[in-house]
């Protein structure tokens, strides 16, 4: 699917051009790049999952894996591939971090676990599913459908 890109102009804008076009939106802060360790690849690129600390302790025994974490005073950080927001809206309190650039952190967080072999990742819909039961929302694709226009 493909939106004009101007009056008469030929260019085409796909769903990803207008995704990361809106992400471009997004208000400054202080933002900080959380820095995968040394030795692991990111294939799929990187992005990042914040959650307050006390959800996110509970949230570990709830993952069948758990990929780079990193931690400040008030957020752990998940690691999750690049675009794991597509088409899913992550429950508050949670904030979604688009190439795990940290938005307001007054330092960068440090990383309190490290995944195991090369990938840092935390598989991202068992997060989510996770995270929607300890806040009790309902998943995007479980909720109802409106055909009023």
């Amino acid at each position: 699917m493909g939106v004009s890109g101007g009056s008469g102009g030929s260019q085409v804008l796909t769903m990803d051009t207008l995704v990361r076009l809106g992400r471009g939106l997004r208000a400054p802060g202080t933002p900080r790049r959380l820095a995968v360790p040394e030795g692991m690849t990111v294939p799929l690129g990187c992005d990042a999952v914040g959650v307050p600390v006390q959800l996110s302790r509970e949230l570990v025994s709830r993952l069948p894996r758990v990929g780079c974490v990193y931690a400040d005073d008030t957020h752990w950080w998940w690691i999750v591939p690049a675009d794991s927001d597509y088409a899913l809206e992550w429950p508050r309190p949670a904030q979604y971090a688009t190439g795990a650039v940290v938005p307001d952190a007054p330092v960068v967080p440090f990383l309190v676990h490290r995944a195991e072999g090369t990938l840092p990742y935390t598989p991202p819909i068992p997060l989510y599913l996770a995270l929607c039961r300890l806040t009790g929302t309902t998943p995007n694709w479980s909720r109802p459908v409106s055909s009023a226009g």
